[in-house]
């Protein structure tokens, strides 16, 4: 099994999977394509474009069978490895974990655009220029702070559904966005997310993009240089 990703540092989409399987303790090797300009004949579109038509990471290939899209791999990793029970047992719980999943999936572009993962960056004056001046952004942490609170007093934590399941993988670059532009949140989402990255496998990509040194300046909107 292998699972195609891009730099760990900015690549949000790729270090939900990643988290996943490596949390899990579901054996895989890495293949890292690190982004360059994008364009037809870039070797990153090169690369992907020999395991995925959408020619985009995070890519899971499994025995030469490729999944592509987060969430898709999300639910073929549970599907594939019933023993971990990547999401909740009980189903309402499993459907409220779907439903968080889903909404990150298809919502939050104010915060995505304006508060882009960047793990190996420190950008609290950003961040609080960015919730001053973008009521959609202030938005989007609401709702966040909202779907975390409910969830953390529904299950009684420590994690959102009690125990890890992809619902965390799905909200740990959220987290770090937290971190990187220092956006306020309540105490108890500040624990969780403090908890979020003591997890083994949030600790271990991060120690992989702060390894990285590299600058991909169409992932730095606020700097001209790390």
């Amino acid at each position: 099994m292998q699972l195609f990703i891009g730099n760990k540092n900015y690549s949000s989409w790729s270090m939900r999977p990643w988290v996943l399987l490596t949390q899990a303790g579901i054996a895989f090797d890495e293949v890292l394509l690190r982004f360059d300009a994008f364009t037809g004949e870039s070797r990153f579109k090169r690369e992907v474009g020999k395991v995925s038509p959408a020619g985009r990471v995070p890519v899971l290939v499994d025995d030469g069978f490729p999944v592509w899209d987060t969430l898709a791999i999300a639910e073929y990793l549970a599907e594939r490895f019933p023993e971990k029970s990547l999401w909740p047992q009980d189903a309402k719980a499993r459907a409220r974990a779907r439903s968080l999943c889903a909404e990150m999936h298809a919502g939050f572009s104010a915060l995505r655009e304006h508060c882009p993962m960047n793990l190996e960056a420190a950008l609290p004056d950003i961040g609080a220029r960015v919730l001053a001046e973008h009521a959609s952004v202030r938005d989007d942490l609401a709702r966040i702070v909202q779907m975390w609170t409910d969830a953390l007093a529904a299950s009684g934590g420590p994690m959102l559904f009690g125990s890890f399941s992809i619902a965390d993988a799905y909200f740990a670059p959220v987290a770090t966005r937290i971190r990187t532009y220092a956006l306020p949140v309540p105490a108890a989402v500040g624990a969780y997310v403090e908890r979020l990255f003591a997890l083994q496998g949030v600790q271990a990509w991060v120690r992989g993009a702060l390894a990285e040194h590299d600058f991909v300046p169409f992932d730095e909107p606020y700097r001209t240089q790390a």
